[in-house]
């Protein structure tokens, strides 16, 4: 009777436990990256950038990776949309961007009706400098329909 290969059997079972344990913090990783991440569609559906929450303040990015607002407490219920050029842009309450007009700019995948499929991302740019801030404006009455000007210029006015 010949004993069992311990030593094969232990690095064997160590390797299965090295690569579950590798899957296991990979998937976590990618799960807590997709987490922080929310898709803003435009009115008719199509995905025109996302907000970063893995930040101190969450970030506005455009699909191309530019950054060109980020989210600051307002002095009402809700969040200030504000670009990194100082100029307020908008709301962010109940999952929709807010324009001054109080209409619907973009939304979160819930609030918009038949969001279309995201193409993949591009990289990150560098997040520029935040500019002074100004001050929040009175906010208005909130429409229940979507702004006549796209999302995207709305955000770009947020940038330098």
């Amino acid at each position: 009777m010949t004993e069992p290969n311990r030593g094969e059997g232990w690095c064997g079972m160590k390797t299965k436990w090295l690569v579950v344990l590798i899957a296991l913090v990979l998937s976590t990783h990618f799960s807590f990256a997709q987490d922080e991440e929310v898709t803003l569609f435009s009115g008719n559906g199509n995905p025109v950038a996302y907000i970063d929450y893995g930040n101190d303040e969450p970030v506005i990015y455009m699909w191309s990776g530019k950054p060109v607002a980020y989210l600051s407490r307002s002095s009402s219920n809700g969040m200030s949309v504000y670009g990194f050029n100082g100029k307020h842009l908008g709301w962010f309450v109940g999952g929709v961007v807010r324009d001054h007009d109080g209409n619907g700019a973009c939304g979160v995948k819930g609030v918009v009706s038949l969001p279309k499929l995201e193409p993949l991302k591009s990289l990150k740019e560098l997040k520029p400098l935040k500019s002074l801030k100004e001050l929040e404006p009175l906010r208005p009455i909130f429409s229940m329909q979507w702004s006549s000007s796209p999302c995207s210029a709305l955000l770009f006015e947020g940038a330098d």
